[in-house]
């Protein structure tokens, strides 16, 4: 699955816990758990900690769960279970899941390809602060990936994920000023956010920035 995360969402904090629990082990501390077994690759133990965490309820264990049936560290009973533990922690509202839940279908891996279902996941998790949703959302609308182009709305959601310091949204959104396109032309904005972008080693958009700061612009009325 190249398009979906290669990562595990380990728990910010967490100190490891005993293998052995009670039948009443509170589900955080399940994931807990897991997460110190995974680390310490224990993989099979780590599944099954997240297993018992994502049945309780978990989203962080139900997404852990998805995305070691993903890579293939673990194996499940139904050929779905990967997909059904990401759709639960989705509709959990955790973030990062909405996002790999939309990946699915934009890229049709293991799912019919569908874009407006691509689209409502990414947008889930944009409105929610994610980075790589807001630029995912904002290049469908700009392209008119799946949906009619918008460039008003692509800009929105490229300057939020500039915003938020992704250099790639940064020099998009300032090429955006530059041009006029989908927000009034500001040379000055332009500058800015070519200028952040090149802050983050972009060496185009350190080229762009030069090229305004040396270049006339009209003064404000």
């Amino acid at each position: 699955m190249r398009h979906l995360a290669c990562r595990t969402l380990l728990a910010a904090g967490l100190l490891g816990a005993a293998t052995a629990h009670a039948d009443n082990t509170p589900p955080a501390a399940l994931a807990q758990s897991a997460v110190s077994a995974y680390e310490a690759g224990r993989l099979e133990e780590a599944a099954q900690l997240f297993d018992r965490a994502a049945r309780a309820g978990n989203r962080l264990a139900q997404f852990n769960l998805a995305m070691m049936l993903y890579r293939k560290e673990t194996t499940a009973p139904e050929p779905d279970a990967g997909w059904r533990w990401l759709r639960r922690a989705a509709g959990a509202g955790l973030a990062q899941a909405q996002f790999n839940f939309a990946l699915l279908y934009d890229h049709g891996n293991g799912v019919a390809k569908s874009l407006p279902t691509a689209a409502e996941w990414y947008r889930r998790a944009a409105e929610q602060g994610h980075t790589e949703a807001q630029v995912s959302l904002a290049t469908m609308y700009y392209v008119g990936h799946g949906m009619p182009q918008d460039l008003a709305e692509a800009a929105h959601w490229y300057l939020a994920a500039a915003r938020a310091g992704h250099a790639g949204a940064q020099y998009i959104i300032a090429s955006m000023y530059e041009s006029g396109e989908g927000l009034p032309a500001d040379l000055r904005q332009a500058e800015h956010w070519y200028g952040q972008a090149a802050l983050q080693d972009d060496p185009a958009a350190r080229a762009k920035y030069e090229t305004l700061r040396a270049g006339p612009r009209d003064e404000p009325q």
